[in-house]
């Protein structure tokens, strides 16, 4: 690890970690959004942070928790994480089934991973859906911002019913942040909801910038939800701050809302997450929804 997550600080920020979730009573945390993948593609995302690309608006953004796989399965163990996810996704045209088959093998060797899966509208996006739903998968991620493709493709018609007849649920990266893709924006995935409004889609990072239209979504569609990842956080409120006369329709919410956090892709501690949701001031049990039962109750755990 780097020299921000040295052991002996990896250590105290787990015993912080614990005793925030153990003073609201919680058996552990729930994580809908960690990144495990393919060693050598994590180190080429980690080297398109350090250059500071396009897709993340071209700022500074260190990686916190730059371990080893195994050290990073260790640390969220120790943070009392009983669940999280593999979020793997692909650039580019053929890539997601090569990625499904390593999150399968992942998942299976990790039992606190919900075995998550991808896709990209590729000539045979059913087959490899279907198959990976076959071989158990839990958790699905959609990233339109990095793969370029429009959620509404034809192509993916048939994977959304799909997914929304599984009730499986699909963590989409579909917001405008932290740089705009051709197709983000909560505009293509108000197409998808018309025509699949029982999809369980979980808006990732709340859809920032774009927060109160994906709050309208989430409004409209009862099987919407969003996560919290680099929401609220001083990094994200630095470029992308969440609009506080929206906090009420977010409180309101409170049921759908998902704790997330980007490990280990993330420029601050693992703890500032949880601090940034403790310090929106919505009471014990909408944080006990929010860090744990709403997820538990999502994926049954």
């Amino acid at each position: 690890m780097d020299d921000r997550t040295r052991p002996e600080q990896a250590d105290g920020e787990a015993t912080e970690i614990r005793r925030f979730w153990t003073g609201l009573g919680l058996p552990g945390l729930i994580d809908v959004h960690t990144h495990f993948m393919p060693e050598r593609v994590l180190r080429k995302v980690w080297a398109y942070f350090d250059t500071g690309g396009p897709l993340v608006g071209a700022r500074q953004w260190p990686i916190a928790y730059r371990g080893q796989e195994e050290e990073r399965t260790s640390l969220l163990r120790e943070f009392g994480v009983r669940a999280f996810t593999s979020m793997v996704y692909p650039h580019k045209p053929g890539m997601a089934k090569w990625l499904n088959g390593w999150a399968t093998a992942f998942a299976r060797g990790t039992p606190d991973c919900l075995h998550t899966a991808t896709f990209y509208p590729d000539p045979d996006v059913e087959t490899y859906v279907r198959e990976a739903l076959e071989a158990g998968a839990r958790v699905f991620k959609s990233h339109v911002q990095v793969g370029a493709y429009d959620p509404a493709d034809e192509r993916l018609q048939r994977v959304w019913g799909m997914l929304a007849e599984a009730r499986v649920p699909v963590v989409i990266h579909c917001g405008s942040g932290p740089a705009p893709g051709k197709y983000t924006g909560p505009e293509p995935v108000a197409r998808v909801l018309v025509r699949h409004p029982k999809l369980r889609l979980v808006v990732a990072h709340m859809g920032m910038p774009e927060y109160e239209e994906f709050l309208d979504l989430a409004e409209r569609y009862d099987q919407v939800r969003l996560d919290t990842t680099m929401a609220f956080t001083d990094f994200g409120e630095s470029f992308m701050p969440f609009p506080r006369r929206a906090l009420p329709r977010f409180a309101d919410l409170g049921d759908r809302i998902l704790f997330g956090s980007d490990f280990p892709d993330i420029p601050y501690p693992y703890l500032h997450q949880l601090q940034a949701l403790e310090r929106l001031d919505l009471g014990r049990p909408w944080l006990r929804a929010v860090c744990h039962d709403n997820a538990a109750d999502l994926f049954n755990r």
